[in-house]
């Protein structure tokens, strides 16, 4: 197994770095002080895209799904260069890292579910921006979290187009997006095998509701719920066709979406567990508090936690490049990484004692963002119920 990136990665980490250092950690800090997420024309993403973020890894005429082949599409661009971004922009600040802007989730689900009509109309924008651009990603309901089997939101087929009927609930960047990639079912009794995504583009009829909700931490990115009220959306725009999920395809494309993803969110934990872990070395060091060997002992813990999270999302994103299976990967990762970032963020505090409870210190910020990683993406316990089947054979679903 290779993790070794290429030059162009390894440089734009760093880049990431002194990005987060002067601009993402602050931004974060006055989204936070103010309660509301970096607004949409705000001078730090146009920035971006002259920057070159905000791109798609999508490239016209690279065969199915964009994606390099072989040993290159685990080093340049693919997943495991994407993790690697994340988690360092997650230091720095994740709610800053989200509201960056780029395709987001829906773009893994379009390179591996979409046809090439699809690929074209909906990355080709993303190919060279010419502004900011973003794409959502929805699934989430409010009677449907991690059981992604519950959505209820329909879909039903009239003549040429779909009509979509739901709510959506905890999506980010869902306002400002050029399109929202949703999730629907054609019948709720078929669970995922009832499942099908559609490319809702921004001002379609039927697509409204817009509230960007309030949440104790991650302020800098819009958490949005919406609704889609006889929503009529082209079959232009189904995810794949309706052959693909004849076939049972789209409800195998949807759990790979999810796969590639989790590792991410890893990561992303890892670089918030880490800023936590340096943020209360600092304190616990300027007021001597590493003479006592139990914290140097919790310290060691979480070192040590941290750097087995990180390896396993790399293990998990190197698999999802070579496109093979990695959902047991995928959970673990996703299980740990989220609850060491808050033993990390939950240290800081007792450290901190009562200077934590003023909230102007970054270790109070940083437990209140991690929290929210155990949930996002599937919670622990489900990932823990998924590792739990996988090691003893039990059926998925």
């Amino acid at each position: 197994m290779d993790l070794e990136l290429d030059r162009q990665s390894r440089d734009r980490v760093t880049m990431l770095a002194a990005l987060g250092r002067d601009t993402l950690r602050p931004l974060g800090l006055e989204a936070d002080r103010l309660g509301r997420p970096i607004p949409a024309d705000h001078e730090f993403f146009a920035s971006l895209v002259e920057l070159g973020q905000g791109r798609t890894r999508w490239r016209p005429g690279h065969g199915s799904g964009g994606r390099e082949s072989g040993q290159e599409a685990g080093r340049t661009g693919g997943t495991l260069a994407m993790i690697c971004a994340v988690e360092e922009m997650s230091y720095w600040d994740r709610g800053v890292a989200v509201a960056f802007p780029g395709p987001g989730m829906g773009e893994a689900a379009i390179m591996g579910m979409g046809t090439e009509d699809q690929k074209q109309r909906f990355l080709g924008p993303f190919v060279e921006p010419d502004r900011p651009r973003w794409g959502s990603f929805a699934m989430t309901e409010p009677g449907a979290g991690s059981d992604t089997s519950a959505i209820s939101t329909s879909c039903r087929r009239d003549g040429d187009d779909w009509i979509l009927n739901g709510a959506k609930m905890f999506i980010g960047n869902a306002s400002r997006a050029d399109w929202i990639m949703v999730w629907a079912t054609v019948d709720r009794k078929q669970g995922r095998g009832g499942h099908r995504a559609f490319v809702v583009e921004k001002g379609t009829p039927g697509l409204g509701n817009f509230k960007i909700e309030k949440k104790m931490g991650l302020k800098a990115y819009e958490s949005t719920s919406f609704t889609l009220e006889d929503c009529c959306v082209p079959a232009a725009n189904l995810l794949g066709g309706e052959q693909y999920y004849q076939s049972r395809e789209g409800t195998r494309g949807a759990l790979r979406t999810f796969n590639a993803m989790r590792p991410m969110v890893a990561a992303m934990a890892v670089g918030m567990g880490r800023a936590a872990q340096d943020e209360a070395l600092i304190f616990a060091r300027d007021n001597g508090l590493l003479d006592r060997t139990r914290v140097r002992d919790r310290f060691e813990r979480i070192d040590r936690r941290l750097a087995a999270a990180r390896l396993l999302a790399w293990k998990a994103a190197w698999l999802a490049d070579k496109q093979l299976p990695n959902i047991t990967e995928a959970s673990m990762a996703k299980a740990l990484a989220p609850a060491v970032a808050l033993e990390a963020a939950s240290l800081g505090m007792e450290l901190l004692g009562e200077t934590g409870a003023r909230g102007d210190h970054l270790v109070e910020k940083l437990f209140r963002d991690a929290k929210a990683m155990d949930i996002v993406e599937g919670t622990g316990q489900v990932q823990r119920v998924i590792i739990a089947r996988q090691l003893v054979d039990l059926p998925r679903s």
